[in-house]
């Protein structure tokens, strides 16, 4: 491609060395550059760019941009820039020919609920038939092809490539789960949105973000900005959950037009009733005046909002209610999310991606309404991530918990031991007692927790002690079939291990 034409819309400071010729490709890691590339020296969380600038060009790069002082002049186009990471958006979004103006580009974003939410509407829009991609935490699939998510939300070059392809292969709607990372790191802002989706915020990432209140400014930051300067023309652009706090904050805060859901407060997409099981959710929803009713095997109270928020992007987009109403009823199950695997003793055992203090709660607050008997929980808290929601969890999850085992998640290159000791110092001692393994026993109304550091055993132990009709709930990794012990990673699947462990005891 033409360097003018790679360059449109590219804000520069300074550009050294000729202004035209042909750039064979674009590169933001320097041994992927090739004759004739340019390198987009981006300073990252781990490396900086800027010191590969020699290797890129020895490798063939011909144009250079940056954002620091080049203390050396390069025998090649080197284009200062005021960002990098905006500039890396910019050049890739032209380089393969703006994919995102021509689809249908939907972001869900927030703490809880994004990768249900795009299942939910991938549905849908399948129904509705049209072609559908999906960019996420699980995988980014469309048509017949998947393919393995490094991050939830891929970097903007990847962003854009993988657009065109999947604009080249026919699709014509694209859900995005667009993560705070992604919103702070400028991934997606050269990308065209014409709907945002706001699910909720609660504690996570603080490792990054260190406090709520910039966490929070990352999220609205995607509605007051990146989709508020999209060239996407819609009435109503964000669908905000109004009983979330931070959700009304941004309908309060951003002045864009937004569509607002939930249960509890008045809102254009509402259910207004519903009725929660094992088996499903069966609720009447009020759309702008008119109700249907819909009938669905996800389970829990989250899953009705997340139902809710899909509704509202499908509304929007002008899809028949009776489409929106079986679109949902297909949709079975979400991997991972609170996902049944089949006992043959007869209790109901579950796996979910609840990793943080809110998301458990919110799990075990709707397993606890729906309970006939116990609740069991394994669950463990990764390391080298935000050490402060630990005995968060660990008070959420004895406190539903008729009996909690502490074990491993990802420990990573912490001490497995000294990561469950600091998930312990949530637990009330006062209330919930300590049981060593093999030693489990009810006493009336009592709970009690355990440590059972190996992730295999812990679940072997919840297994064997569990009785007809209590309930399981392994959290933490949901669909991850891997678990990282130091610099390894090994494979591993909760799903997988419970069905290996019931049929050695079949």
């Amino acid at each position: 491609m033409e360097l003018k034409r790679l360059i449109e819309g590219l804000e520069t400071f300074r550009i050294t060395g000729e202004l035209h010729g042909d750039v064979s490709g674009v590169c933001f890691a320097a041994d992927q550059c090739g004759r004739d590339s340019m390198f987009v020296a981006i300073s990252g969380l781990k490396n900086d760019g800027h010191q590969f600038i020699d290797e890129a060009i020895s490798r063939g790069a011909r144009f250079i941009v940056h954002e620091k002082e080049l203390h050396f002049d390069p025998p090649i186009t080197a284009i200062q820039v005021p960002d990098s990471r905006i500039a890396l958006g910019i050049v890739s979004r032209n380089f393969f020919d703006h994919p995102s103006a021509g689809l249908t580009l939907i972001a869900v974003t927030g703490t809880n609920g994004k990768t249900t939410i795009s299942y939910l509407l991938e549905s849908i829009f399948r129904e509705a038939g049209f072609q559908c991609g999906v960019l996420g935490t699980i995988n980014y699939r469309y048509g017949d092809k998947t393919y393995a998510a490094p991050n939830t939300t891929p970097e903007s070059y990847e962003m854009h490539r993988v657009l065109r392809a999947m604009a080249d292969e026919g699709v014509t709607h694209v859900v995005a789960e667009v993560s705070s990372h992604a919103i702070d790191l400028k991934r997606v802002d050269a990308c065209d949105f014409d709907l945002g989706i706001f699910t909720n915020l609660t504690r996570d990432h603080l490792d990054y973000h260190l406090t709520m209140e910039n966490y929070f400014q990352a999220k609205k930051r995607f509605f007051s900005e990146i989709l508020t300067h999209s060239a996407k023309k819609y009435a109503q652009k964000m669908i905000i959950n109004a009983d979330d706090p931070w959700g009304r904050r941004i309908l309060k805060e951003v002045s864009q037009p937004g569509l607002a859901y939930g249960i509890e407060n008045e809102c254009v997409i509402r259910a207004i009733s519903h009725e929660l099981s094992l088996k499903g959710i069966k609720a009447r929803v009020d759309l702008a005046g008119e109700s249907f009713s819909i009938a669905s095997p996800l389970i829990g109270k989250f899953n009705l909002y997340n139902i809710l928020a899909a509704v509202g992007a499908a509304f929007i987009l002008q899809i028949d209610p009776a489409v929106i109403q079986k679109g949902i009823e297909k949709m079975s199950n979400v991997p991972g999310r609170l996902e049944p695997v089949d006992s043959s003793a007869g209790s109901s055992i579950f796996v979910d991606y609840a990793h943080t203090d809110d998301a458990l709660r919110r799990v075990l607050q709707n397993l606890t309404e729906l309970k006939k008997k116990k609740i069991i929980t394994v669950f463990g808290c990764g390391g080298n991530r935000d050490r402060g929601k630990r005995p968060l969890m660990g008070e959420a999850a004895t406190h539903y918990s008729d009996l909690t085992i502490i074990t491993s998640d990802n420990p990573r290159m912490e001490d497995p031991l000294a990561i469950i000791a600091e998930i312990e110092q949530g637990v009330d001692k006062s209330q919930i007692k300590k049981n060593e393994i093999g030693a489990f026993r009810l006493n009336g109304d009592a709970r009690i927790y355990m440590v059972v550091p190996d992730r295999r055993k812990a679940i072997e132990e919840a297994i064997s002690v569990a009785e007809k009709d209590d309930i399981i709930l392994i959290a933490g990794k949901g669909h991850e079939d891997y678990q990282i012990l130091g610099s390894e990673k090994i494979k591993f699947d909760d799903r997988v291990v419970v069905k290996q462990i019931l049929e050695s005891r079949s």
